[in-house]
């Protein structure tokens, strides 16, 4: 493994420790990279490494030594996209069906186009369908609280959410360092 690969492995544990633990359907990351062909690398050799998790990464945008990075569960995308009402917010946006991939395509087309970050994608991370539609109606502002997402509904559980996510990742960081292997500590 380069040294590419390890500094992804740092982020993934990190950053995507909710992810990793089955708690939550995707986290999302900026990776900073010197050679964009060592990152594509990584990211292949991540994405073997967690494929029988049920784990999958993309890189959803580039740009000077900055890739977007998401790392998903496939099946959650899929169950998150079939909840009642969020095809037809993601229809507003051009998505044409709750295909996880052609979503995803979709979703790094819109990141593309627009040079802005499309409000939808809370919905790829697993937020709260309510939550997003405040936040795109309310123009960010105007929210009960702020934690991994901001908040327009169910204050409680969202905090309740935040602290187990947090728990989560404090618990990741502490084994990965002790020497527990992101392999191990990826929930299948």
């Amino acid at each position: 493994m380069g040294n590419t690969a390890k500094g992804l492995e740092q982020c993934l544990i990190m950053h995507c420790a909710p992810t990793l633990a089955s708690l939550k359907t995707a986290n999302l990351f900026t990776c900073k990279y010197t050679c964009i062909q060592s990152l594509e690398m990584s990211i292949m050799y991540w994405e073997k490494e967690m494929k029988e998790k049920g784990l999958s990464l993309f890189i959803l945008q580039k740009q000077e030594n900055r890739a977007l990075i998401y790392v998903c569960r496939m099946k959650k995308l899929q169950q998150d996209l079939e909840k009642p009402g969020v095809m037809n917010l993601l229809r507003k946006y051009g998505y044409q069906d709750t295909d996880p991939h052609h979503a995803i395509s979709h979703l790094i087309e819109r990141l593309e186009e627009n040079g802005t970050f499309p409000h939808e994608i809370g919905l790829f991370l697993g937020y709260p369908l309510d939550d997003v539609i405040g936040f795109i109606v309310n123009k960010g502002k105007n929210c009960h609280c702020i934690g991994c997402w901001k908040v327009y509904c169910n204050k409680e559980e969202a905090e309740r959410t935040f602290c187990k996510y947090k728990k989560c990742t404090d618990v990741y960081n502490r084994l990965w360092r002790n020497g527990r292997s992101i392999q191990k500590l990826t929930v299948a």
